[in-house]
């Protein structure tokens, strides 16, 4: 969908229930908003009365009226509504930021349960702009822009009350220009709204972007992309520019007109009320307390404008954050919890597609009996890796079924099943930290340094951590780029050791590696699949010659499963892989 019409098919998902719903899935203390929004009340039911004072001072001045208690009584007001109004803001404050922190913890809870086919279809750097940036958005409105409106609304209304008791002609020169002030400023909300969604888009792409870029930036320098990702970011900092400056040209109107409003109707009460003080049917004191009431209203007045404009913002931030809320997320608790030892995992005719129309497998079926060694070969993109993934339940099968013994795996917890699964892949993951802290990740328990030390000895990876300057305090960095790839292996196995899964999964662990560290991963691998279910994808043929049972995929077929032996009597392909692979 082209980005124009992706902003427009998001402007029509806004709606007010749904922003409600989103705050009250926030949980926001109600407790606050109440006491805080009856201090307001207080507050500016003090501050109405701080004219009512001036009127009837101007109204009786003497110096006689100047007396010590008159004088404390005006301070006191002055006072109390300063320090009430200090209270309510904060109240509101506390209560606007407990509601964001609620929603970016419910935010963040539901990406981290969401399915994988949810990343393959969204890049990293646009989600984590959903949970920064537009949240981001909702915190302004709610903990800044909403105290100050609220605040803003009651001295409003009680100016207008207590103006329409003293001289409803007067107050009727005001409400003349609450109409055509808001016929001017619908038409620029709207256009703000969508400005908004699209420079929430643009953000989000360039956040993307960005860091996409850093986070491969060996592969930029190695590839001399430095000049691609300049034009690339210089594309993308350029379609904000453009945008902000509209937004800018929309502030740069919305500004001027409410001033024009509120000096017009400043004008028009002073002209207005200065005819009636000359008639006599105004007197002075009157008019001054209007003034001021005045003031109270064009004060929040001219800051609707911000929070109108933070209002539109906030819808398009809304939809995006909504659309995240409404995706299907993984149960890790249904289901029962079983134990895999000792059963047979069988895969019954099973396909699979990403895409309508484009089968990635076709009509898999095998079984990997326990204790047993079943490896996977083929050329690349076969399919070998999307069937790893199905029995790690990231997908469902199109059709067919999985089974542990008499159990769909379907109907197995996914806490459970995964809990029982060590997986090591060809270039496994390490997560900015340090060694202690990748070795024990996703374990809920403790784990003492002699069992760390016996894991690290069991992958051969001992001796390297001790020679650290931390040793199992060692930072990785990002990535575990502190650390050769055979290391990275190695700490990946030892992962897996201390997880002491009953199924081993191993995707081309050694595919990458030079001759010695593939030495080194391999006895640690060995070591690994002793009493364990093990299926492994194979890059080079030699490390699986001794594999129970070898399958060979082509296109997303099985063509051929057996034995070294039988394959290399039966398979032309396989055969000639093994000439290759062990001839050069």
């Amino acid at each position: 969908m082209p980005n124009l019409e992706a902003d427009e098919s998001l402007n029509h998902l806004f709606t007010w229930k749904k922003f409600m719903d989103l705050l009250n899935k926030s949980k926001p203390k109600m407790t606050l908003l109440i006491v805080g929004f009856i201090i307001s009340l207080i507050s500016t039911g003090i501050s109405l009365m701080i004219p009512l004072f001036t009127k009837n001072l101007v109204d009786g001045f003497s110096l006689k009226n100047l007396n010590a208690g008159f004088i404390a009584i005006i301070v006191a007001a002055f006072l109390i509504q300063a320090l009430t109004s200090a209270i309510s803001s904060y109240m509101m404050g506390v209560m606007g930021e407990q509601t964001v922190a609620n929603l970016r913890q419910l935010v963040w809870h539901k990406i981290v349960d969401l399915k994988v086919a949810y990343f393959d279809d969204h890049q990293t750097g646009e989600t984590t702009s959903r949970l920064t940036n537009d949240t981001t958005v909702v915190k302004s409105l709610v903990a800044d822009q909403l105290p100050s409106f609220i605040s803003g609304i009651l001295s409003m209304v009680g100016a207008f009350i207590v103006l329409f008791l003293m001289d409803w002609k007067m107050t009727l020169v005001i409400l003349v220009a609450v109409p055509i002030v808001a016929l001017l400023m619908i038409p620029i909300g709207n256009w703000m709204r969508k400005i908004s969604i699209r420079l929430q888009r643009q953000t989000a792409e360039f956040n993307s972007l960005s860091t996409e870029t850093l986070s491969e930036a060996r592969l930029v320098k190695a590839s001399n992309g430095e000049t691609t990702e300049i034009k690339n970011g210089d594309n993308g900092i350029q379609n904000l520019y453009q945008t902000g400056v509209q937004e800018a040209k929309i502030m740069a109107i919305i500004s001027p007109i409410m001033l024009l409003a509120m000096m017009g109707i400043l004008v028009a009460v002073i002209g207005y009320g200065g005819v009636r003080v000359q008639n006599g049917t105004l007197t002075i004191g009157t008019l001054v307390a209007f003034l001021l009431y005045l003031f109270q209203i064009i004060a929040p007045a001219t800051q609707f404008s911000q929070f109108f404009t933070q209002l539109q913002k906030t819808k398009g931030a809304t939809a995006r954050l909504n659309d995240i809320l409404e995706q299907p997320v993984e149960d890790l608790s249904a289901g029962k919890a079983v134990d895999v030892s000792g059963q047979t995992i069988a895969v019954h005719d099973v396909s699979f597609n990403y895409e309508a129309d484009k089968p990635v497998l076709k009509h898999i079926s095998f079984e990997a009996h326990p204790n047993s060694i079943v490896a996977f070969a083929g050329p690349s993109g076969s399919g070998k890796s999307t069937l790893f993934s199905l029995l790690e339940r990231f997908y469902q099968p199109t059709s067919g079924e999985i089974t542990l013994g008499t159990h769909p795996i379907n109907d197995i917890a996914l806490e459970s099943w995964r809990g029982q699964i060590g997986y090591v892949a060809q270039d496994s993951a390490l997560f900015t930290g340090t060694i202690r802290h990748n070795l024990t990740y996703g374990l809920d328990r403790d784990v003492s340094d002699d069992e760390l030390w016996q894991v690290l000895k069991l992958a051969f990876a001992d001796q390297f951590v001790r020679d650290m300057p931390d040793q199992l305090n060692t930072q990785v960095g990002e990535r575990g780029v502190k650390v050769s790839g055979g290391q990275r292996q190695r700490l990946s196995i030892a992962r897996a050791f201390l997880r002491d899964p009953k199924i081993l999964m191993l995707d081309e662990a050694t595919a990458s590696l030079d001759s010695q560290s593939e030495e080194m991963v391999q006895r640690a691998l060995n070591n690994l699949m002793a009493h364990r279910t093990t299926l492994v994808i194979a890059h080079r043929l030699s490390t699986i010659v001794d594999a129970d049972k070898i399958i060979f995929i082509e296109n997303g077929e099985i063509t051929g499963q057996g034995t070294h032996k039988e394959l290399l009597a039966t398979h032309d392909l396989y055969r000639q892989y093994v000439d290759e692979q062990f001839n050069n």
